[in-house]
């Protein structure tokens, strides 16, 4: 059994190019006491696997070694199994990695049930997807009913996620996103109060006009200079949740950091970073409460699926040019 793999053999410089991974295959060998055997249906592609290509050690994960299978969260099915805990047939969910198929002991493993919702929602709405929204917005950015949220990068799928459950919580919510396109979609059927496009508008005029009040919680999955714009118009006692800074993972320099970060004092603001693994022991909570809010329509997802494993460097450049729509997922299609 063949086991096609990307393998990252450079660090990029700049947006990420076919020519830094090695695209091969390898026998899939036998399993040790423990070890599990998953077949590998779906791959979540996320703006945080460009940073574990770097060198840098200054992080929440080490980076990916130089010829290592590319890290990447993925679902799948389980084809054979040496370990008590996991039986043929399961449906897991884990970092299995940018492969066909994947050997793990186990660590980090997720049973899903595919009867409840489709698998690409569990890499997403229902997976460390929502789980960053949830408890991003929740626990630390703490909107109170009759708040303004602001949310940037509002269309992809954690801001759009983030955006409707601040409507839930009775909040009075405003994304930015890039198109009119993606605007319509934010207002028109998620319900978001406002959308501003970065692309035709000023994003600092256009904050004045949807905030008057100023934003009590800005969500950031963007940074940059969209981040120096909602600082310059936040209100007395805010609350800014980092949890991405996508303009600038391309970057050849090194990350721009806030100019506005005075604001930050002047309105006794609070500035904090989300990190999902850290909610890891409350997953149930997260999980059960969007499932609720999925049955009763309150909740609407949007996924853009790619086929083919072999399309993943040009497929995960959608990240960053703004072309995909949703929770960009990529399906393996096994030969």
């Amino acid at each position: 059994m063949l086991n096609h793999q990307f393998r990252l053999t450079s660090r990029p410089a700049g947006a990420v190019k076919r020519s830094d991974f090695a695209y091969g295959s390898e026998e899939v060998r036998a399993l040790a006491d423990g070890e599990v055997l998953i077949q590998t249906a779906y791959i979540s592609l996320d703006p945080a696997m460009r940073g574990w290509m770097n060198a840098s050690e200054n992080s929440y994960m080490p980076p990916v070694a130089l010829g290592d299978v590319m890290r990447a969260i993925a679902a799948g099915r389980v084809i054979d199994s040496r370990n008590a805990a996991f039986a043929v047939g399961d449906h897991v969910t884990g970092l299995l990695g940018v492969q066909e198929y994947a050997i793990s002991t186990g660590q980090g493993l997720f049973k899903v049930d595919p009867a409840l919702a489709p698998l690409p929602l569990f890499l997403g709405t229902l997976g460390m997807t929502g789980m960053t929204a949830y408890f991003g917005l929740l626990d630390v950015g703490q909107p109170k009913a009759g708040e303004t949220v602001v949310v940037s990068g509002a269309a992809g799928a954690v801001g759009a996620t983030v955006g409707q459950i601040a409507k839930i919580k009775g909040a009075r919510v405003v994304g930015i996103a890039g198109g009119a396109d993606k605007c319509r979609y934010l207002v028109q059927e998620l319900g978001f109060d406002a959308a501003i496009d970065y692309k035709s508008e000023n994003v600092a005029k256009a904050l004045r006009q949807h905030c008057p009040q100023g934003v009590d919680v800005f969500f950031d999955n963007v940074g940059g200079e969209i981040l120096d714009a909602v600082l310059g118009n936040l209100a007395m006692h805010a609350r800014v949740v980092i949890c991405g800074a996508i303009s600038q993972y391309n970057n050849l320099e090194q990350a721009r950091g806030p100019a506005n970060y005075l604001q930050i004092m002047v309105k006794r603001a609070t500035l904090r970073g989300v990190m999902v693994a850290d909610y890891y022991p409350r997953a149930k909570e997260a999980i059960t409460d969007m499932a609720g809010w999925l049955r009763a329509g309150q909740l609407k997802t949007r996924e853009d699926v790619v086929t083919g494993l072999e399309t993943l460097p040009e497929t995960f450049q959608k990240l960053f040019d703004g072309s995909n729509n949703g929770k960009l997922v990529l399906k393996v299609a096994q030969g």
